[in-house]
């Protein structure tokens, strides 16, 4: 891919977007922007807490926000009510402009119940597909164990987890709809395709470091310690 055409961001809650929102700060979202420069189209992954503020860097940028691709249905990164908080996000969003939300399937009914939007309003997924952008191809790699409809995104050598995969542990599974055998089989088989070359984006600044490879991940996540499933449950499953 040409570096030159590639078009990469990654933008941190309370400091690149949402700088007056306390909750912004509190959570430390990661927004991504995927786009081709020489189309000038951009999608967003999980627009949360600005969704003016992002439009206007988009914007800023030469670009034209063209879609959503959401990693799963949590109001921090696709907005909705939470602790207390009414989080602005694709609802926002779609009001600025008329743009499709890409999920899987199994995420469809909980994203439209938190966020209110129509199911006209999306397109739903299985894992595999490709969403183009420009001449871009992101695949969609369906990782259950967060939630029931959790997606990754792995474009340019580049995979982009949401709340599936942190630079040290991942997403929680003792939320309603999560399953924490189902995160074991994400973690180590349906992202077993990923190389080690490739960096790690992760949904939440939770580490010192933004990003890192999926080799160093991989030899230095407490997660990837567990040799079976056994060991696994006997860790995390409780």
């Amino acid at each position: 891919m040409d570096n030159d055409q590639f078009y990469f961001r990654q933008l941190l809650s309370g400091r690149d977007l949402g700088e007056d929102n306390q909750l912004a700060h509190q959570m430390v979202n990661f927004m991504y922007l995927i786009g081709d420069r020489a189309t000038g189209e951009v999608v967003v992954v999980d627009p949360a807490y600005d969704p003016q503020g992002l439009v206007d860097l988009v914007e800023a940028d030469g670009m034209k926000l063209t879609g959503v691709l959401a990693t799963h249905y949590h109001p921090d990164h696709v907005g909705g009510d939470m602790m207390g908080y009414s989080i602005s996000g694709v609802a926002d969003l779609l009001e600025i402009t008329s743009i499709p939300i890409h999920v899987q399937t199994e995420e469809a009914d909980l994203v439209q119940k938190v966020t209110g939007v129509s199911e006209n309003d999306l397109i739903t997924h299985s894992s595999g597909d490709k969403v183009t952008v420009g001449s871009i191809e992101i695949e969609l790699i369906h990782t259950p164990g967060h939630t029931p409809g959790s997606q990754c995104f792995f474009v340019d050598n580049r995979l982009i987890a949401g709340d599936t995969l942190f630079l040290d542990g991942c997403g929680r599974t003792d939320l309603p709809g999560g399953n924490p055998r189902e995160m074991y089989e994400s973690l180590t088989q349906r992202l077993a395709k990923i190389p080690d070359t490739a960096t790690l984006f992760p949904g939440h600044l939770y580490s010192p470091k933004p990003c890192q490879s999926m080799g160093d991940t991989r030899a230095n996540n407490y997660i990837y310690a567990p040799q079976s499933p056994e060991q696994w449950m006997a860790m995390f499953g409780s």
